[in-house]
């Protein structure tokens, strides 16, 4: 009897192949599954704590950027960018992934288009608890020379141009606020261009007295018209002169 009932089950197997794939991913799925919905298996609670410590991970990220958001400053004084990057800015050591030894003259336009992040992204976009603000004092100083006060050039930093551009544009705001201080060259002038005495900047004299025969500038009296041209302009406006003239 048994022999007869393995040989029937054989047979099925043999015509639907899909019966014993499906026995077998319902073997695999039944050891992986939560116990609380597989009251059966054994008590293995490894998964479940993996899963618990993924939510609470992505809990903690979530509310580090919500925090850093408002306040992108506080980053800067964190244990997490020290522990990250310690007393050296967040570009040094970086290299962009590039073809060949030499690098291209210009950075890439952006790391980040939609939900597609390239490899290897720039110092800023990689690490998204750096966020240029007009008021994050100490990011922004990082990207200024302190010799000559001017932004590094991205080739140097390895900043995409999007963030360059947000970066100058920080930059110049803090100075507008006050948080930068920046050097305005010094240039000696001369006493002579604060001076009153040349005629583009002294008193206007008084206008002369005329009268109605004078004319306002004594050189347009002096002026003798060409006999010839004069003659050509009265017989080429013959007709439109009045008699006389």
């Amino acid at each position: 009897m048994a022999a007869s009932f393995q040989t029937v089950v054989r047979a099925v197997v043999r015509i639907s192949p899909s019966i014993s794939y499906s026995l077998r991913q319902l073997k695999r799925t039944s050891i992986g599954i939560c116990p609380a919905i597989r009251p059966l298996a054994l008590p293995s609670h490894s998964l479940c704590q993996a899963v618990t410590l993924q939510d609470e991970a992505a809990t903690k990220e979530t509310e580090a950027l919500s925090r850093y958001k408002d306040r992108p400053w506080d980053y800067m004084e964190s244990e997490e960018y020290i522990e990250r990057y310690g007393a050296h800015p967040v570009w040094a050591g970086y290299r962009r992934n590039h073809k060949g030894g030499i690098p291209p003259q210009k950075t890439r336009k952006t790391c980040i288009r939609g939900d597609k992040i390239c490899g290897n992204p720039c110092p800023i976009c990689r690490d998204p608890h750096v966020i240029i603000h007009h008021q994050n004092v100490k990011l922004l100083q990082q990207f200024i020379s302190p010799h000559t006060g001017v932004v590094y050039d991205p080739t140097r930093t390895g900043v995409c141009m999007k963030q360059q551009k947000k970066l100058v544009e920080a930059v110049n705001t803090a100075q507008d606020h006050g948080f930068l201080s920046f050097q305005i060259p010094y240039v000696d002038f001369a006493g002579e261009d604060y001076s009153n005495g040349h005629d583009a900047v002294g008193v206007t004299p008084p206008a002369p007295s005329l009268t109605s025969a004078d004319d306002w500038y004594k050189w347009y009296g002096e002026i003798a018209p060409d006999e010839k041209e004069v003659a050509q302009v009265r017989k080429t406006y013959k007709a439109y002169l009045k008699p006389g003239t």
